[in-house]
């Protein structure tokens, strides 16, 4: 990355005050609205309570949470290139904060499920707003800043967990679990809402566009190439339909399908995969305890290291040990080793979460932060299906052909992204500073 321009004192001048505190904000955000994704397992029995009905009518709130929360990113992401982040930071504390203060007030089923998806809504955008605030204001500490935010999402819910349990047990009073939802509610509303106030995008030129990504990038050898942007030429700044003609960005997005398939089905199943090889209760316990953790702590490690090794190789690394680990899930279920179990569980989860983070700094090297955050809002959009695969699919699976052998397939596919990741090199990054210009009145 481009060593001879000081981005923290350009971003200093711009802003008054130091870059990093997008980022601490970014990450408060993330870490707010983590629990609808991470802390649904904990909510759905007491929210089927308060309703009068089966747990089970509620499996397809966690769906629809995914599903929006990927599909709102393009939107958003476009409209946040266009306009800046400040509005639609504001919409989703209102979306995210009053989705989980309704949940409280909900009588019915359909109601659940409205005032989560609109809940999904607000997650969505904060979660493209977060990751891309550390695109374009951190080319040259992207995958440590992306790995700080996405981290914040994975962890912050662990801190809420043990608070949510206390007031949503079978004892518990009703009034608790309203207070409860509630009172997160309204953390949620106040936290992204400051943030929308910190947060900004950078102006047009603040730096040269030739810092944008790297100096340097890898050819299709995997060579890298000296990319010095001389008079004349900027970098490309790639537009969603532009992407969309890359070869790359179809692999990459196969790439992201199928890694989510495979971690998905790993957060989703462990425990029952657990219980199906007879490992004590306590092991599927600990598997389902420490996951989130490897997950949020792979996201920064590996971010850290894409900023100081070429991102596609980390890429190609993290996946192919992903899968790897998963196969060594299936071992050592079978030989009933529960210890090591446990550590494969962590090693497969580290090594799988960190697509939040090398994913988002591939888009922004390949095609530029100018419209990062719609570009990536499309890649993201790959979490539905990964969704569908890593969960109703697998769930056919096992009916079909049993525990291990789908465990086996799940790190098949992850060793397979990791090798397609080897593939991959930039699309063209230079045009002539005309052409640049037209492209972009034309946007």
């Amino acid at each position: 990355m481009s060593t001879e321009t000081d981005h923290a004192a350009r971003a200093k001048d711009v802003l008054g005050f130091s870059r990093w505190w997008l980022i601490a904000a970014a990450a408060a955000m993330m870490a707010v609205v983590g629990p609808y994704q991470y802390v649904w397992s904990s909510l759905r029995s007491p929210v089927a309570r308060h309703l009068g009905i089966e747990a089970a009518a509620l499996s397809t709130v966690f769906t629809l949470f995914v599903a929006v929360q990927a599909c709102s990113q393009f939107p958003v992401g476009w409209w946040r290139d266009r306009h800046g982040p400040r509005g639609v930071c504001a919409l989703a504390a209102v979306l995210a904060g009053g989705g989980y203060v309704a949940l409280g007030y909900a009588t019915t089923v359909w109601q659940v499920y409205l005032v989560y998806s609109l809940g999904a809504f607000g997650v969505g955008i904060v979660y493209t707003v977060a990751v891309n605030t550390a695109l374009k204001w951190f080319p040259d500490r992207r995958g440590l800043t992306t790995g700080v935010g996405t981290m914040a999402f994975a962890a912050g819910p662990a801190a809420l967990v043990p608070y949510v349990r206390a007031n949503t047990g079978p004892t518990v009073p009703d009034g608790a679990y309203v207070s409860l939802l509630r009172t997160v509610g309204i953390l949620i509303f106040v936290v992204v809402l400051v943030g929308a106030l910190v947060i900004r995008d950078p102006p047009a030129g603040w730096r040269d566009d030739s810092d944008d990504g790297a100096a340097k990038q890898s050819n299709a050898d995997g060579a890298e190439t000296g990319e010095t942007a001389g008079a004349g030429t900027h970098r490309k700044q790639y537009t969603w339909r532009e992407m969309l003609r890359t070869w790359q960005f179809w692999l990459l997005y196969a790439m992201f399908v199928a890694v989510s398939g495979s971690g998905l089905m790993l957060t989703e199943k462990i425990v029952d995969y657990a219980i199906y090889h007879d490992l004590a209760p306590v092991i599927a316990t600990l598997a389902a305890t420490l996951l989130p953790l490897s997950s949020a702590i792979g996201r920064l490690v590996l971010g850290e290291a894409a900023d100081r090794f070429d991102p596609m190789r980390m890429t190609a690394l993290s996946f192919l040990l992903c899968g790897l680990g998963l196969f060594a899930v299936v071992y050592f279920g079978i030989q009933g080793i529960a210890g090591v179990f446990v550590a494969a569980v962590v090693v497969a989860t580290f090594f799988w979460s960190p697509k939040y983070t090398l994913f988002p700094m591939l888009v922004a090297d390949y095609y530029g932060t100018k419209h990062s955050s719609a570009n990536y809002a499309l890649l993201y959009s790959g979490k539905t299906w990964g969704g569908v695969l890593g969960g109703t699919v697998t769930g056919l699976l096992v009916s079909s052909m049993g525990w291990d052998r789908t465990f086996l397939l799940g790190g098949a596919l992850a060793v397979v992204a990791g090798l397609a990741a080897f593939a991959l090199h930039a699309p063209p990054r230079a045009t002539t500073r005309t052409e640049t210009a037209v492209a972009e009145s034309d946007d």
